[in-house]
């Protein structure tokens, strides 16, 4: 199925480094605003791949082409910590988005 929404245009930024991200609930909802998750958003990963593999499912994320998240590597995204390698290899999977760590 194609994504739907634009496919050309400027990325959307999510700068997420104000200070780190250190579970999974702190990281949906700092992404629920700018990523314009709805409510109903289901606050995981199967959830995050289709808003953005698929669209539909957040207007701010299919009004453009591509979605770079940028954290902190502290916290959800420390090297050691496969949770956030999961959350990285989901976002880059869909191939409408990627993480950035710093």
């Amino acid at each position: 199925m194609p994504k739907l929404g634009v496919h050309d245009g400027e990325p959307l930024i999510v700068d997420l480094r104000a200070g780190p991200i250190s579970s999974w609930d702190e990281l949906w909802d700092a992404l629920e605003e700018p990523c314009g998750l709805p409510d109903w958003f289901g606050r995981n990963l199967d959830a995050w791949h289709d808003a953005l593999g698929t669209g539909a499912i957040s207007a701010v994320v299919d009004a453009h082409p591509y979605l770079i998240v940028q954290v902190l590597g502290q916290g959800l995204f420390a090297p050691s910590n496969a949770d956030g390698l999961s959350f990285a290899e989901v976002t880059a999977h869909t191939g409408e988005g990627r993480v950035d760590i710093e």
